[in-house]
């Protein structure tokens, strides 16, 4: 191999690292817990030193803020993308947006987060404050804006956009905590898919105009 091929590849592999070692950090909290998390489990789960860690991340704490920049963040970002398209009725965005939030709690690391919130979040609060400031309440307000366009349309009753987004989400959340912590003692898998289409109907119907009648 070339001194310039041993360049490009070791150069891959250092861009590379800090994705390594995030997705190391999530499944030792995950599987231990924020609190009993050491970064030297972290690195040799990631095949580095613990120094390389402290080469990328000062801290659990800045990694855990990396994770939800690198994963639940971006995918948020992507939801607002969605919602931003206005040649498409309001309606097919809330379905839109449901399906593409179900699908991501089918994600083995995204439905990873709100079992991870929901176990350390007391003792460690700037994990619960960073999730809910950069994914739980981004979300809200997406779902938001697309529910007051479809009231502002008549497509939508007159309810209260953001109590209905919260309505929106908190399946999908629970969906997420269901698997990972309830559906090892089930016979069968859930059926997250299932579970998602039907929410949507049940969701979509509360809120549209006339859909009582």
């Amino acid at each position: 191999m070339s001194e310039l091929a041993r360049s490009q590849r070791w150069q891959r592999r250092k861009d590379a690292r800090p994705a390594e070692l995030l997705d190391a950090a999530l499944a030792e909290f995950f599987e231990k817990g924020f609190a009993a998390a050491r970064l030297e489990d972290i690195a040799a789960r990631a095949g580095v030193s613990k120094g390389t860690v402290y080469l990328y991340f000062a801290s659990k704490e800045e990694m855990f803020e990396a994770l939800v920049q690198a994963i639940p963040q971006a995918n948020v970002e992507q939801a607002r993308k969605i919602a931003a398209d206005e040649s498409v009725p309001a309606e097919d965005l809330v379905r839109r947006l449901l399906q593409f939030m179900g699908a991501l709690m089918g994600d083995e690391r995204m439905m990873k987060f709100p079992r991870l919130i929901i176990s350390d979040g007391g003792r460690f609060p700037k994990l619960a404050e960073t999730y809910k400031r950069e994914v739980i309440s981004r979300g809200v307000g997406i779902f938001s804006t697309v529910i007051e366009r479809g009231i502002r349309e008549g497509v939508f009753r007159e309810v209260d956009a953001r109590k209905a987004a919260y309505a929106a989400i908190a399946p999908l959340l629970f969906s997420a905590i269901w698997r990972t912590t309830f559906e090892r003692f089930e016979d069968e898998p859930f059926d997250t898919q299932g579970f998602v289409a039907q929410h949507i109907e049940t969701f979509v119907r509360g809120i549209k105009r006339g859909a009582d009648t």
